[in-house]
């Protein structure tokens, strides 16, 4: 079972690839697209929350595209899920019954906690760094 929304790991995913990709010039979301395997307009929402959420920087126009809005270091994968709404998605309080109310949501919720601390403490350098090192031992520069 996935903790993640597929949501959640494109936006990460997005961030990453726009933070190797960039070079100090926006990239094109339909280069994102292209690269990730999926229609622009699938994509476009996810981009535009995070543009909301100060997580990246868009530029209108032909040269246009995204760019992150601040420091990889101080962008962490809780802060992408929240901007991109996927941890609202995991949220709600569910009407039910006294079981549910009083002991299964308390414990998912401690352990929800954890999770959020621990997506907290992953940084957006730090996968760059992984994914720079992957692409050097795959040969693609």
């Amino acid at each position: 079972m996935p903790l993640l929304p597929r949501k959640g790991a494109l936006a990460i995913a997005a961030v990453i690839d726009i933070a190797l990709n960039a070079r100090g010039r926006p990239v094109a979301a339909k280069s994102l697209a292209t690269r990730h395997r999926l229609p622009p307009r699938h994509l476009e929402p996810v981009l535009q929350a995070l543009v909301r959420h100060g997580i990246l920087r868009g530029t209108r126009g032909p040269r246009g595209g995204y760019e992150l809005a601040r420091e990889q270091r101080r962008i962490t994968a809780d802060d992408i899920l929240r901007a991109a709404g996927t941890a609202e998605d995991m949220d709600g309080t569910p009407a039910g019954s006294t079981l549910l109310n009083k002991v299964v949501m308390p414990a998912l919720g401690e352990a929800e906690h954890a999770f959020a601390a621990a997506l907290a403490r992953i940084n957006v350098e730090d996968l760059t760094h992984c994914a720079a090192a992957l692409r050097r031992s795959a040969g693609e520069g």
